[in-house]
């Protein structure tokens, strides 16, 4: 049996006023800016964007990375980067909260 887990994920809450949806499912979307970014550090897997069946202005996000080490060397070295796309970000969300990180719990 041939068993798959992710070591390391990090998962955020957002609340979108419904004028910036667009645009924030485009930045956050698995074709957006943030992978985009994501992608250009080993290590890194996947996003998921959901949005809330009963809460339809909430969304969540979950990067998915090999390791936490590789996570926080990507911080390190894109850390410019990332302050503009959080910048970007802000802007378009009414509110952004940390849901955490988590590591496999296999």
């Amino acid at each position: 049996m041939i068993v798959l887990s992710v070591p390391f994920v990090y998962v955020w809450a957002y609340r979108v006023p419904s004028q910036s949806a667009e645009r924030f499912r485009r930045l956050y979307g698995p074709e957006g800016a943030w992978v985009q970014l994501f992608r250009q550090a080993s290590g890194y897997l996947d996003t998921h964007l959901y949005r809330d069946l009963n809460d339809r202005d909430r969304y969540m996000t979950i990067d998915r990375w090999e390791t936490e080490e590789a996570f926080r060397s990507f911080r390190a070295r894109f850390a410019e980067e990332f302050e503009q796309l959080d910048g970007e970000g802000r802007d378009l969300t009414l509110e952004e909260t940390p849901l955490g990180e988590f590591g496999s719990a296999t």
